[in-house]
């Protein structure tokens, strides 16, 4: 568990820094944009390559590239032969894979119109949002491509359990984007076109691509390995990597997919409705990427590792480690960012262009977003189960299945319920593709929940159940400050976090919550820390 802690703590942390730039960036972009014409258009401008990056480039081809590679570098012969048989793995990858993205790019940009038009018809319902929505779409689209690449350079160092660049990595495109909300902000200035904000945040969106990319080249440098770009070979490798990758496009995006499925149905309701969604989306992202994309990644390389060494027991202690971690960190998240979304709603967002109102809608589409948290972050430990085995084909068919009921029950509510619906059947998809992730790992005897995982999940939920009643008690007490000045915001919201996070820990250590193993690796790291600082 020690190899796992750390990992994930360095994977975790670098995310949470990134999620406190990216909640500054979501913060700005609400006063200044609001949910309008303008942020709509670039919420949908972002969505295509943001989306199309999770599930390609983070997605399938990581899942497919890194226990591929991991199996090169570390079965590939003694001494420098599994160097050498890593290295031309991704020289190979590299050459093949840079021209499919610049021709991928170059036909969707190209088909722009027609992706808008399948994804926002309703656009055309408002003059000029449809045509600025392309305008968009064309001018944020390359950086797709330059991530791309980010990925498969930071696939070469988590192979290496090396996850700190490219856990760093996004943290430069929330800084990147930063700088493009305020230069579009002082562009436009007083009473100006918001169209210029958003214009400035799309020509942001790919230069942070070219940042990232050139800090993660310098990183895999500084690792010591080097890259050659060679005319492109289709060899067995890369082959079978492409056939790996086609089913996990599907299998590892789920999420992916129905941010596709969420946005068709979010642009034929009221203007503003996509904003609200991808606002919201950000307070859900926090836990669901400090833990299960942290966990994910970890565990992966890690995963490939036992099970091509033939060690079924280290990947069964393996994943119920990750699971246990995550239920311990994301069930208090959701019940927390459930009672509590009200408050965090109103204390980031709301002011400048971003009113009361659409402050009270974001809460409710908060508390139907976190509803499915658990299965999201869980959902990130069960898959690569299947990918470490470089089976991409079964969750598939968990994914075509959780799909289909997401757009089936997405028919019946978004009419009756509108976006605060569309949510909620993004959470009950989820949770089905978590459970037949689980139920297919259990019947082929690759993983099985055992009495020790479920009672410490059990008293997990004693501890949550604790922490909800406090939090439930303090919401209304608090209730005038959270949308008051800005140290009465911070106070107030400090207030909730540190009071129901000592609850939640300290009935979860009393019950018997805490993995006593995990408790006592921390506290020497806290020490030895000290220590160094003395």
């Amino acid at each position: 568990m020690s190899s796992l802690v750390k990992s994930v703590g360095t994977i975790g942390g670098l995310t949470m820094v990134s999620r406190i730039f990216g909640f500054a960036r979501d913060m700005l972009l609400a006063r200044v944009l609001g949910a309008g014409l303008a942020a709509d258009a670039f919420q949908l401008a972002f969505t295509l390559p943001n989306t199309f990056r999770r599930l390609f480039a983070e997605g399938a081809f990581s899942v497919a590239f890194v226990p591929m590679y991991s199996r090169a570098l570390h079965g590939g012969g003694e001494g420098e032969g599994g160097e050498e048989a890593a290295a031309k793995f991704a020289d190979d990858v590299l050459s093949v894979f840079l021209w499919v993205l610049l021709a991928f790019s170059g036909v969707m940009m190209i088909a722009m119109p027609g992706i808008v038009w399948v994804l926002a018809r309703d656009f055309q319902d408002i003059p000029g949002k449809f045509d600025f929505a392309v305008f968009l779409s064309r001018v944020t689209f390359p950086y797709l491509a330059l991530v791309s690449l980010v990925a498969m350079l930071s696939g070469l160092l988590n192979a290496r359990s090396r996850f700190a660049p490219g856990a760093f990595a996004p943290v430069l495109l929330n800084i990147v984007l930063i700088g493009g909300i305020v230069t579009g902000w002082w562009l436009r200035g007083p009473g100006g076109d918001d169209r210029i904000v958003a214009t400035a945040l799309a020509v942001a969106v790919s230069l942070a691509g070219v940042v990232q990319l050139a800090y993660l080249w310098w990183a895999v440098r500084r690792a010591g390995l080097r890259l050659q770009w060679r005319l492109p070979k289709f060899t067995p490798e890369v082959k079978r990597l492409g056939m790996l990758i086609l089913p996990a496009t599907f299998g590892a995006g789920i999420y992916q997919v129905s941010q596709f499925v969420d946005t068709f149905f979010a642009t034929s309701l009221p203007q503003g409705s996509l904003t609200l969604l991808k606002l919201a989306d950000r307070l859900n992202q926090l836990p669901l990427g400090i833990v299960g994309i942290a966990l994910g990644t970890a565990i992966l390389p890690m995963l490939s590792r036992h099970i091509h060494g033939g060690d079924a027991s280290e990947a069964q202690r393996l994943q119920s480690n990750a699971f246990e971690i995550a239920t311990l960190l994301t069930l208090p998240a959701a019940a927390a960012l459930a009672i509590c979304a009200p408050a965090f709603t109103a204390a980031f967002f709301v002011g400048g262009k971003f009113t009361a109102a659409d402050g009270a809608i974001m809460a409710q589409i908060v508390i139907a977003l976190v509803a499915g948290l658990p299965a999201y972050v869980i959902v990130k430990i069960l898959n690569p189960g299947f990918f470490a085995r470089e089976d991409t084909r079964t969750p598939v068919w968990t994914a075509l299945a959780s799909l289909l009921v997401n757009i089936g029950i997405n028919l019946y509510v978004v009419e009756r319920y509108g976006i605060v619906g569309l949510a909620g059947a993004t959470a009950v998809s989820a949770s089905i593709n978590c459970l037949l992730l689980y139920i297919i790992l259990h019947r082929r005897g690759w993983f099985h929940f055992t009495a020790k995982l479920a009672g410490r999940i059990a008293r997990q939920l004693v501890a949550v159940a604790a922490m909800a009643a406090l939090l439930w008690w303090l919401m209304p007490v608090m209730a005038p400050y959270y949308a008051g000045s800005v140290f009465e915001r911070i106070w107030s919201l400090a207030a909730l976090c540190i009071a129901g996070g000592a609850v939640f820990f300290t009935v979860a250590f009393l019950v018997g919550a805490l993995d006593k193993d995990l408790v006592t690796m921390l506290t020497r790291r806290r020490g030895k820390a000290a220590q160094t600082q003395e």
